[in-house]
């Protein structure tokens, strides 16, 4: 939520700076969008896979929705879902809980390879894998948006040099000089906005939502494992704080 309203925000600010002097239209110009949008992403485009593309958005929109989950809280879950485990001495009671965690598949995952009965050791290995997987997956998409940031400033360069050659190729006719000269500023104008206000900001956010997303998926991972080596959940306590950073660390034991 703070990523949309932080970039409304921002677009809220620029508009009112360019409603507040002047006629807003003399900032639209098809020509100079067309450059900036379509160039920026065709060019980025050169650098990943069809198959990359077309899963970007929605690896970013699920790393965005994922952004939401508190570390501390996650932690706080799988202490009491071990804490369960332990007191009952149940697989079924794990299976039972396995339609609860839909909303959150890696977990889910997790559980289910305890309730398989798989061991210690291999959940361990096969969780670390799928989360290395996915965190590799979601980095591409950072990697996409910090590509197009840095090209979206260089398209808005070329639509200025194309801009500047028409004028210079006009000035024998002072009419078309303004039209030239507008596409020539605009690109700039647009190509900064672009990177500077939607994909910089979007490569940050998400490189920030996937290194969160790893640790929760650390945090499940541990919590699995001890489930399945039957250990006291006083102790995975002690080893989720150790991963935990300073500000999240959890006091679920009073004493």
């Amino acid at each position: 939520m703070s990523t949309i309203i932080g970039m409304i925000a921002a677009f809220i600010l620029v508009l009112m700076a360019i409603i507040m002097d002047g006629d807003a239209m003399r900032f639209l110009n098809m020509q100079g969008a067309l450059i900036v949008v379509l160039g920026t992403i065709a060019v980025t485009a050169i650098s990943f896979r069809m198959s990359e593309m077309l899963s970007i958005p929605y690896n970013i929109w699920a790393l965005l929705q994922n952004g939401k989950k508190d570390p501390s809280e996650e932690a706080i879950k799988v202490l009491k879902i071990a804490m369960e485990a332990r007191k009952h001495a149940d697989v079924l009671l794990l299976e039972r809980l396995l339609p609860r965690l839909k909303s959150t598949p890696f977990l889910q995952q997790a559980i289910q390879l305890v309730v398989d009965g798989s061991q210690a050791d291999e959940i361990e290995q096969m969780l670390r894998r799928d989360s290395s997987t996915m965190t590799d997956r979601h980095l591409r998409a950072v990697d996409f948006l910090r590509r197009a940031g840095d090209v979206a400033p260089a398209m808005g360069l070329i639509g200025t040099l194309i801009g500047l050659v028409k004028m210079l190729g006009s000035l024998d006719n002072p009419a078309d000089i303004g039209p030239a000269m507008a596409v020539a500023l605009l690109t700039t104008f647009y190509g900064a906005v672009l990177a500077h206000m939607v994909f910089i900001p979007l490569a940050v956010k998400t490189d920030h939502c996937a290194t969160e997303e790893s640790l929760i998926n650390q945090l499940y991972a541990m919590g699995a494992t001890s489930i399945r080596r039957k250990e006291n959940p006083r102790r995975l306590e002690m080893l989720l704080n150790t991963v935990l950073p300073p500000a999240h660390r959890i006091t679920f034991f009073k004493n």
